[in-house]
């Protein structure tokens, strides 16, 4: 056998060997008038797992109520009974608009010691007696909240300001950093991606990557860095970030499939590509969100896509897969794709994200959701999918 086919035959072989392996469970099941949605995971000191969730309506799809957490500290054995955030009740404010904080991602900031939510403001307008209040998207916002475990307690909705107009000069319209995944930095600065319109006749994205800095109880606005659009619907949105031997790599949903850009100061991106495997052909994660996962020597990203026997679920979005990242290619190693939430007819991508536990572990959380004609009055779940590495 020549050197250099047994050197690819050996590295393929490499690849193809688990890195890990994966036990699914579940978290919640719903009961009562609402669905769970938007289910996220974080750690607190001492490997404390919360879970933020956030109750919606069964029909429709952004009629978001109140924010709950559950808890674990045995390893996901047991689970808290979910206890709502009273501070980020949905209500109703002076100018008469419902708002409620939504699309909302938990991560520890270490520097503060506080853990620091970030997501998108939703704002309703009030209809007709008896009939559901409508989705006002001229009130999304970069919102964020900040839970204390010193006091146990947990502030109400903050707006983190914008600069009113981007590089380009055009308006930055609606911005908001829902269902996304921030870095943050040794100095305790964060990297939050945020998503907004540039054109008010257009519902079009653009995908940003801002500098902030965060005392503990304010998030601030620094600077952004590149701008990413794409002329197809909707453009470049709901971005995750994460840093990686050095550099910084952004992943971003689009209509048609998922986009990804490297940096190296985390800010300035290089110019977007879709997502591919490593023979050439599209992802096809199609109109939803891909998050990170590092360990180790590998980069990972997690998805759903199109291909896999899933045009009954809504926009394809389970199964939930992981595969290796590529990080001079920017592309995914097609042998190393690995099932973590198998499908179960519903929408598994519409809400979901990854989190260290441990040097051993790495737990992903998503909710049912989309629940097709006929079902919506089904109880939904939220599930988790832990891997458990082969080498921590």
């Amino acid at each position: 056998m020549k050197p250099t086919l047994f050197f690819a035959l050996l590295v393929t072989s490499s690849l193809c060997a688990a890195d890990f392996r994966v036990e699914n469970s579940t978290v919640l099941t719903s009961s009562g008038p609402y669905h769970w949605s938007q289910s996220r995971p974080t750690v607190l000191p001492g490997e404390r797992v919360i879970v933020t969730t956030q109750e919606i309506e069964k029909r429709g799809s952004h009629g978001y109520r109140d924010i709950y957490i559950t808890e674990t500290t045995d390893g996901a054995k047991t689970w808290s009974t979910p206890k709502r955030i009273d501070a980020l009740n949905r209500k109703r404010f002076p100018d008469g608009i419902e708002r409620v904080m939504g699309d909302i991602c938990p991560q520890w900031h270490a520097m503060s010691g506080k853990l620091l939510v970030t997501g998108k403001c939703f704002g309703f307008l009030a209809k007709a007696k008896d009939t559901a209040a409508k989705d006002d998207r001229s009130q999304e916002r970069v919102a964020y909240c900040v839970y204390s475990p010193d006091t146990n307690q947990w502030t109400e909705m903050k707006i983190m300001a914008m600069p009113e107009k981007d590089h380009a000069g055009h308006p930055i319209i609606e911005p908001n950093a829902g269902c996304n995944q921030r870095w943050d930095l040794p100095n305790g600065e964060v990297l939050l991606p945020v998503r907004y319109r540039a054109d008010p006749q257009m519902r079009v994205y653009t995908t940003v990557v801002a500098r902030c800095t965060f005392d503990g109880e304010k998030l601030a606005y620094v600077e952004h860095g590149s701008e990413h659009t794409i002329s197809i619907p909707r453009g470049l949105y709901e971005p995750s970030v994460c840093g990686f031997q050095g550099r910084f790599f952004l992943t971003m949903r689009g209509e048609q499939n998922g986009h990804v850009a490297r940096s190296d100061d985390g800010l300035n991106y290089t110019p977007t590509v879709e997502w591919k495997f490593d023979d050439g052909q599209p992802l096809l994660s199609a109109n939803t969100q891909q998050h990170w996962i590092t360990h180790g020597d590998g980069l990972y990203l997690i998805y759903t896509r199109k291909g896999a026997n899933n045009d009954h679920v809504f926009r394809n979005r389970a199964p939930i897969f992981i595969a290796r990242v590529d990080p001079e290619k920017l592309h995914l190693i097609r042998v190393t794709e690995e099932v973590l939430m198998p499908e179960t007819g519903v929408d598994l991508g519409g809400g979901y994200a990854p989190v260290d536990v441990n040097a051993g572990e790495t737990w992903v959380i998503s909710s049912e959701m989309a629940f097709p004609k006929g079902r919506e009055d089904e109880s939904n779940r939220v599930l988790l999918a832990k891997i458990i590495w082969n080498h921590p």
